[in-house]
């Protein structure tokens, strides 16, 4: 009797393209390999530089015999490559490789990314769905919650292993425009990926928030505590922080005792865990390992070499 052996798998090259950065990985038998990193995001890509752009990161390994290459992120943007059309939800894995965007047949493709409708308007994301993908397959998920924070937040519901619904809040970006180009940034610090949170001002922003009112007067308040001098720039910052992130979690249907998963840098893991115990909340932290479990999961039906 012969032991039955798994059918070769074509080499995997995962790439995540965002707006400012360009991350990549190489799988071979579902293990990641290699990693790679550059910050030739898409706005800094020239016109009709993408496939430049990924050779140099990544011709040794697109140039392995019957590589596969799947691109997620903004790549598929109108701003990216080229517009990869949304796959609309619900969506689990199934859907998404059924609206693969082929650049090269069988080679090279971008995810599409998702969109849902809301009363006012539709919403959309790229990127996201490959790390909820991810957090899905790592965990053994079927029916989950999940916040991913960032410039545009995501908060997202996932039924029966597909995305059934979710919702973006631009609290990164007005965070962003508060402290860059308002009123207010001129009595704060320079923006700084690194700056310490001062956590009794952030946790007062989240409360202040969290009770309800208007954060277009919460706001102002910023302004005039630094006029009279009642806390220092520093700490003003963490305030403003735990003023728009409490206006995001003032909205969420979240019940004492629930588990969020949370997937997202480390350092906004750091503000949202301390924001959601606040609330109560149970948090379940996931970091960037997400996305090429996601990418794995979804070149799975992909990958089988013909005998």
């Amino acid at each position: 009797m012969t032991k039955a052996t798994a059918s070769p798998q074509r080499p995997l090259v995962m790439v995540d393209w965002g707006t400012s950065a360009l991350r990549a990985a190489f799988a071979r038998d579902n293990q990641v390999l290699q990693t790679r990193h550059s910050d030739q995001g898409i706005l800094k890509v020239p016109t009709g530089g993408f496939p430049h752009t990924l050779q140099t990161l990544c011709g040794d390994w697109l140039n392995e015999p019957d590589a596969l290459c799947l691109i997620s992120g903004m790549a598929g943007s109108a701003q990216g490559w080229t517009l990869a059309p949304y796959c609309p939800c619900p969506a689990g894995e199934a859907e998404l490789a059924r609206h693969l965007h082929w650049i090269a047949p069988s080679r090279i493709a971008l995810v599409p990314g998702l969109s849902c409708e809301h009363p006012h308007a539709p919403d959309v994301m790229r990127g996201e769905e490959v790390q909820i993908l991810g957090t899905l397959q790592l965990h053994g998920l079927r029916d989950a919650q999940l916040v991913l924070p960032g410039t545009h937040s995501k908060w997202v519901t996932v039924r029966d292993g597909r995305i059934a619904h979710f919702s973006t809040f631009m609290t990164g970006e007005l965070f962003a425009v508060m402290r860059q180009h308002s009123i207010l940034g001129r009595t704060l610090p320079e923006m700084s990926s690194d700056e310490a949170l001062d956590g009794e001002h952030f946790d007062q922003g989240v409360r202040l928030s969290l009770q309800g009112g208007s954060l277009l007067h919460h706001l102002f308040g910023v302004r005039t505590l630094s006029l009279m001098s009642r806390a220092s720039p520093s700490a003003l910052t963490s305030y403003l922080s735990g003023l728009v992130i409490g206006e995001e979690l003032r909205v969420q249907h979240l019940s004492a005792g629930s588990t969020l998963w949370l997937v997202g840098s480390a350092a906004l893991q750091t503000r949202y865990e301390r924001a959601l115990t606040l609330l109560n909340v149970k948090i379940q932290t996931l970091g960037d390992t997400a996305t090429w479990t996601g990418l794995m999961a979804l070149a799975a039906p992909l990958r089988q070499i013909s005998p």
